[in-house]
């Protein structure tokens, strides 16, 4: 993870290094890491002397080596995932330039968004033509290692009681807002009181907001789209009484969202019915309509939780947003006339770009004149811990409503 949050400053540094990039990608990668090692060791060993890189946060998540251990290590690491006589010889060079050029090294990358940031070039400057007041605030935010934030269900458990149980595990908890509670320093989820029983799930503040937002109720006929891996399906089920279908192309997945199902007591033959399907190429889906409530969680870029999954800067491409919003915009279309006449549809994605969100809402409003645009937050910026609150993820919610059409009494 740390690895991953300061990758753009690992890969511009390598750049430096090596004018050529090696035939071999696992070697790359590791004169990249390699040099991030270094770094933190470097600032280890001076006791916080030098000049400070980009690197961070460096106390919480950094590991922690002896200078000569991360050169050693490096070395061998080479000679093990390249078989030309060269790499060790390259490895143990660069490492020891920049022991002995580090501030140089430092001071070359100043104004570098890439090595500052952490992101990718195209991601920096998306961000900053979107939010010109505010985009380094949303890029540092994203840097940062967030809370773990879990969600009480309520049919199971209290607020009082899961912050009872965690005090004596001795966890420090506190409660937020509604269901949701923020842990510090928790360690494996899976070892703490509560979770075998199902009192709670992992979900970020903003993830919670979905289900609250539906506002879904007994006996609604409910759709969640795209449900895996199910946190937003099982809050549905703890806030009402309602009969559910979910829904995801991913067999896989789905199953992740029986096992939730089944952890949290929600599972019931009778009142939800999983379906693995395409949205856009089956109608499996539509036994259950019409239906009163919609959750659209569809794909996106994941640009809000990134910090969560900083890889995935990496694993995007630029071209690949305008794939997600095609995509989207076919899976809103085809769940639109599923939707009963005065029924919800809440459109959400984890997005931070304004294709996947503002400008999808107002497309879907253009195609669907039936569409009614309900209040809703709109644009989520991901927020860092501090300050008052406790940080979430960034997001993106616009709830709408179909219109009713009164036929007209024609009389004789």
């Amino acid at each position: 993870m740390y690895a991953m949050r300061n990758w753009g400053l690992a890969q511009t540094w390598r750049s430096m290094t090596m004018q050529k990039r090696s035939p071999s990608a696992p070697l790359n990668s590791l004169v990249a890491l390699g040099l991030l090692l270094m770094d933190i060791a470097m600032q280890h060993e001076a006791g916080g002397n030098l000049v400070h890189s980009f690197q961070w946060p460096l106390s919480r998540e950094a590991p922690r080596y002896a200078v000569h251990t991360v050169v050693d290590q490096c070395v061998r690491a080479a000679k093990l995932l390249s078989k030309a006589p060269f790499a060790p010889k390259l490895v143990n060079a660069v490492l020891r330039r920049f022991q002995r050029e580090r501030e140089q090294f430092v001071e070359s990358v100043k104004a570098n968004d890439v090595a500052r940031w952490g992101y990718p070039a195209w991601w920096v400057q998306l961000v900053r033509k979107t939010y010109p007041d505010s985009w380094q605030s949303i890029l540092e935010a994203s840097k940062l290692a967030p809370s773990l934030v879990i969600r009480v269900n309520r049919r199971r458990a209290s607020v009082q009681q899961v912050l009872q149980a965690m005090q004596d595990h001795g966890v420090v908890a506190k409660h937020v807002s509604d269901d949701a509670v923020v842990l510090e320093s928790a360690g494996a989820v899976e070892r703490l009181p509560g979770y075998e029983e199902g009192w709670w799930s992992v979900q970020d503040l903003s993830a919670q907001r979905a289900a609250m937002l539906l506002a879904p109720f007994d006996g609604a006929r409910v759709l969640d789209a795209c449900c895996a891996p199910g946190g937003k399906a099982a809050h549905l089920l703890e806030l009402a009484d309602i009969d559910l279908t979910a829904v995801d192309q991913d067999a896989r997945r789905l199953d992740m969202v029986r096992q939730n199902l089944d952890r949290l007591g929600l599972y019931s033959e009778g009142k939800v019915r999983l379906v693995h399907t395409d949205i856009r190429l089956s109608k499996a889906w539509e036994v259950g309509a019409p239906y009163d409530l919609i959750l659209a969680d569809v794909p996106c870029t994941a640009s809000g939780v990134v910090r969560r999954h900083p890889d995935i800067a990496w694993l995007r491409r630029e071209s690949d947003l305008a794939q997600t919003v095609a995509l989207q915009r076919a899976i809103l279309d085809a769940l639109w006339p599923s939707l009963a006449p005065g029924g919800r549809l809440l459109l959400a994605t984890c997005s931070v770009f304004a294709q996947e969100g503002e400008l999808q809402a107002e497309g879907f409003l253009q195609r669907h004149p039936d569409a009614i645009h309900l209040p809703s937050p709109g644009q989520i910026l991901p927020c860092a811990a501090g300050e008052g609150h406790c940080g979430h993820d960034g997001f993106f919610y616009a709830l709408f409503e179909k219109r009713v059409v009164h036929e007209r009494n024609m009389g004789s």
